[in-house]
């Protein structure tokens, strides 16, 4: 076993790759084929300075360092700058030497692509190799990038005079953002060339000095390669923390201008430890923090709900993911856009972690997914399995065992994983952030097209279609005097009502499924929709997704399709979207999450009490001026919907699957260890 420690200095006259005579060169260290290291991008320039220093184990002299640098094209696939080996047998032992490598293309190897400058020392690691290893198989620039140093928050607000793209004179512009790892994808304005947005999301901030963000506009064309419209970057370095920023942004390569309101903020309370040090375990920290979140600090930052600690102890019966036998897992909690990870357990599957995560919470509704992972040498991670839990769910400082599911959520895969979690929030900022718009992940799979997600979606919508004619037949009966009793109470319930009635009773009658479900469920009768029908549903659609991606006839298939795929998705989407309201509305009535019905609850009290003794002509008048009056107060006010933010918190029936536990094997019991299988 040896340290390889590298410092990468600068380059000189490298390639240019970039239309304006520049480039944004960035290195990669391979070993055995692994990628080891990615260095930092340097925009627009030929003789970059990076200063960056690396230490990494390597198990044998024989396998050289190989080195690529390459130029980032954000929305495009970066472009080769050349290459060059470091051979490791011909190095020194502690001695630190400077090496100087001649970047080649091999298809090409006349040109002339530039130099790097690098500082190697190679040194003899003695010691427990085994722990050092398994830490360092994580690279440093990816263990760097799990602990941020505050959030970039930017509203995407509207752009001015876009280049037109289409044969009409207009475009259907969307934007691109990109801070390293980290990409967000607007929404599309059709047939404008001054489109308004009105998008918040936030960004990590990893960099102690920074950072760019890059910016690109396009035009969407359905069938066809999307129109590159022109880009623009934001420095993050001269701006100032804790305030709010307008930029206005010329795009170049194109025409228009963007802009843009961004705000840099200080870290959040994200930490990562060992199981032996966390705060919660503290009893002096742990009052501090119930003190931060009790409900005399209800109006105090209300962006702040709350924290959630999250041990991740170890896990047992993993599927054997190696030719060995054995797997080499590893796992990675997310909660909305942070995600954190342990270290890699090698040739193992029953691993034990003891690593304690914490997160701060935004929003009381978000769900906390935790994931394991197989890592291999030469290629992404395999998936071993995964659990998705609600932090409305959470018993706090319940050791549990929790059961793995499919990637796809809808069925059980082999192993448990044994958590325990602890939430601390205070209610009203929970409540007042519940009618906020939810925050969007940044990190998301792209949409396709499947046959399966677009038969499951139609039945989902006919379902709640067929609740609806239902209750229509059942209403038409008692004019009908299908039942004599039922019709004469219909009639007196209605003269009562129509002869009586005040708009206060609105909000009133509502309350009244709440309540009668409520009394059902406290009397042991849950009223709550079997989840069976909805498993049976769901249960084949990772095979689907498999046949999706290996038959050659179905692929060619959706090949022929690719004219029409933007439609197709489209009506997915809002088969899903239409679907996912109609269950969330009934979800909310039948007490699947009981915070939201109680938060119903007090809003539809509130609003009937404000109705009773306030006129209605007042209210309207109230609504009117503040709608109004809106956009000259505030001309950047990105609008919400507060009733559709709220639903947007409320489950589908699909989502009440996927964070349903499944069922634990009685051996596996959270207080009951196993002898670890080293292998």
């Amino acid at each position: 076993m040896y340290q390889l420690d590298i410092t990468l200095k600068r380059g000189h006259n490298l390639a240019i790759r970039d239309r304006g005579g520049t480039s944004d060169p960035y290195v990669k260290f391979k070993i055995a084929g692994k990628e080891v290291f990615r260095s930092k991008t340097i925009n627009k320039n030929l003789n970059p300075v990076w200063d960056e220093r690396v230490s990494l184990l390597v198990d044998s002299l024989r396998e050289p360092l190989y080195v690529k640098v390459f130029d980032y094209d954000f929305g495009l696939q970066d472009d080769f700058m050349g290459s060059a080996y470091l051979y490791l047998e011909s190095l020194e032992h502690q001695r630190t030497l400077d090496v100087t490598l001649d970047l080649e293309d091999p298809q090409y190897p006349e040109h002339n692509l530039g130099t790097l400058e690098l500082a190697v020392t190679l040194s003899p690691k003695e010691g427990d190799f085994r722990e050092a290893h398994s830490s360092m198989r994580l690279s440093d620039v990816h263990r760097k990038a799990q602990l941020w140093r505050g959030i970039v928050s930017i509203s995407l607000i509207e752009a001015h005079d876009l280049q037109p793209m289409d044969a009409n004179g207009f475009s259907d512009p969307y934007v691109k953002f990109r801070l390293g790892h980290q990409k967000y994808k607007s929404k599309t304005i059709p047939k404008t060339l001054n489109p308004q947005w009105r998008e918040q999301f936030d960004f990590h901030l990893y960099e102690e000095q920074g950072g760019f963000i890059d910016i690109t506009v396009w035009d969407k064309d359905a069938g066809k390669k999307d129109d590159f419209m022109g880009r623009c970057s934001i420095d993050l370095s001269p701006l100032s923390k804790e305030h709010t920023h307008k930029l206005d942004l010329p795009l170049e390569e194109g025409e228009g201008m963007l802009v843009l309101l961004v705000t840099l903020t200080g870290a959040a309370a994200v930490s990562i430890s060992d199981l032996s040090v966390n705060i919660l375990d503290d009893p002096h920290e742990r009052h501090q923090i119930l003190q931060r979140y009790s409900v005399l600090r209800s109006f105090h930052n209300l962006k702040d709900v709350g924290v959630v600690q999250v041990k991740v102890i170890r896990s047992e019966g993993l599927m054997a993911a190696d030719v060995t036998g054995k797997s080499d897992p590893f796992c990675v909690v997310e909660l909305s856009n942070d995600r954190l990870q342990t270290h890699t357990v090698y040739k193992n599957l029953n691993p034990e972690w003891n690593k304690v995560f914490t997160f701060n919470v935004k929003d009381i509704h978000s769900v906390l997914e935790v994931t394991v992972y197989d890592e291999d040498r030469d290629r992404s991670a395999d998936f071993l399995g995964k659990v998705a839990i609600p932090l409305l769910n959470i018993q706090n400082g319940e050791r549990k065992a929790y059961a793995l599911k499919s990637k796809e959520l809808t069925g059980p895969t082999k192993g448990v994983i044994f958590l325990e979690i602890d939430v601390i929030f205070n209610a009203v900022k929970a409540g007042l952030m519940t009618l906020i718009p939810k925050e969007q992940k940044y990190i998301e799979d792209e949409p396709r097209v499947s046959k399966q997600l677009l038969l499951q979606n139609f039945n989902r919508v006919r379902r709640c279609i067929l609740f609806l004619i239902n209750a229509g037949c059942y209403i038409n009966s008692c004019f009908e005097w299908d039942s004599t009793q039922r019709s004469i109470f219909s009639f007196l319930v209605f003269v009562l009502v129509v002869w009586n009635f005040e708009l206060y009773m609105i909000p009133l009658v509502l309350l009244l499924p709440l309540a009668w479900n409520y009394i059902l469920i406290s009397s042991g009768k849950d009223t709550r929709q079997d989840v069976q029908a909805m498993e049976d549903l769901l249960e084949d659609e990772d095979e689907d997704y498999d046949k999706d991606d290996k038959d050659p006839e179905r692929k060619g298939f959706i090949n022929k399709l690719y004219a029409i795929q933007d439609v197709c998705i489209s009506v997915q989407n809002a088969l899903d979207e239409v679907a996912s309201y109609g269950e969330r509305i009934k979800n909310t009535f039948n007490w699947t999450v009981p915070f939201l019905s109680w938060l119903a609850i007090v809003a539809l009290c509130v609003a009937t009490v404000l109705i009773y003794y306030i006129p209605l002509r007042y209210i309207v008048l109230a609504w009117g001026v503040n709608k109004f009056s809106k956009k000259l107060r505030d001309p950047y006010t990105i609008d919400n919907n507060e009733l559709l933010d709220f639903l947007s918190r409320v489950p589908s029936d699909v989502q009440v699957v996927q964070y349903r536990e499944l069922k634990v094997d009685p051996s596996h019991s959270p207080n009951k260890r196993k002898k670890n299988n080293p292998g």
